[in-house]
């Protein structure tokens, strides 16, 4: 039998996960991580940041991303909290209010 092609989550969960589990990795290092390109890993940060989901911080040189809450999802996930879907422990990367945005 061979491998599947697809997958039961997104590349944008792929990257959300990735970054709330370690908000210092580059972009560069998410992208190996999940197999695809930095360009893409690139406009997923971008959506996710349109869309409220991440905050980015400068620190020197570098990106630092913060995890929030963001606007409701799909009606079929809206009611499960951010950190259960992304499967967080409390002590990993804390994901703030939707009402703390920092606009």
């Amino acid at each position: 039998m061979s491998e599947p092609t697809w997958g039961f989550l997104t590349n944008h969960f792929y990257v959300l996960r990735s970054i709330a589990r370690d908000p210092s990795l580059t972009l560069r290092e998410v992208a190996e991580r999940i197999g695809i390109t930095e360009r893409a890993v690139q406009r997923i940060v971008a959506e996710l940041e349109d869309g409220g989901y991440l905050v980015r911080a400068r620190e020197g040189r570098r990106n630092r991303y913060v995890i929030r809450e963001g606007r409701p999802r799909h009606d079929l996930d809206a009611a499960l909290p951010l950190r259960e879907l992304l499967g967080l422990d409390e002590r990993i990367a804390p994901v703030a209010r939707r009402q703390s945005f920092i606009d």
